[in-house]
């Protein structure tokens, strides 16, 4: 749309073309208190959509927490299951999915992220991280001597395939996220 004067559009002229959602799917990753399943709900809340957390769903399936996997199998037992639920969730239509924070670790996972869903990297500094996880029990990759620093090393090791997975990057506080997702509201979920 442009002006009647033949210049440029005003600002209240320029439309934001909406932005349509690969099967209708919004994959939400990101480090451990990026905020993946508090603005999950809220997004899919806005979008009209079920809403799916990845670790909920494997602790039910199991009947055990994520810190009791870890406990029994090791990393690369739960990694092993994670993928398994990943594979079954990605294969939905019209979600929400919070991943777990190691989702991205697994070649496959990203792939089957990146193909089935718009797929949005919810990113923080480990610092800020640490402030909204310090109290957690229940991430058990931070139970160390040193839980910021552990961030911080997760941080090195994953934000790259975090940005490989992503459409789309956004801070992590919820007046970004929410801008970001209101481009969504209005596009053609079937995309």
């Amino acid at each position: 749309m442009s002006d009647t004067t033949g210049g440029a559009p005003s600002a209240s002229q320029v439309q934001v073309a909406p932005v349509p959602l690969r099967r209708g799917n919004l994959f939400l990753v990101g480090l451990p208190g990026a905020g993946k399943s508090t603005l999950g709900r809220q997004i899919a809340r806005r979008l009209r959509k079920r809403f799916v957390d990845a670790d909920t769903e494997l602790e039910a399936r199991l009947g055990v927490s994520i810190p009791t996997i870890f406990e029994i199998e090791g990393e690369a037992g739960f990694r092993d299951r994670e993928e398994a639920v990943i594979a079954d969730l990605t294969a939905l239509a019209n979600i929400v999915l919070s991943t777990g924070g190691g989702a991205v670790l697994r070649p496959n996972n990203r792939l089957l992220l990146k193909d089935n869903g718009t797929v949005i990297y919810l990113h923080a500094e480990p610092a800020a991280l640490w402030g909204r996880v310090r109290h957690s029990r229940n991430r058990p990759l931070l139970q160390t001597a040193d839980p910021l620093s552990r961030l911080a090393e997760l941080y090195s090791q994953r934000d790259a395939l975090y940005r490989e997975t992503a459409t789309f990057i956004v801070e992590s506080e919820r007046s970004e996220v929410m801008r970001l997702a209101r481009r969504f509201e209005t596009g053609d979920s079937s995309a």
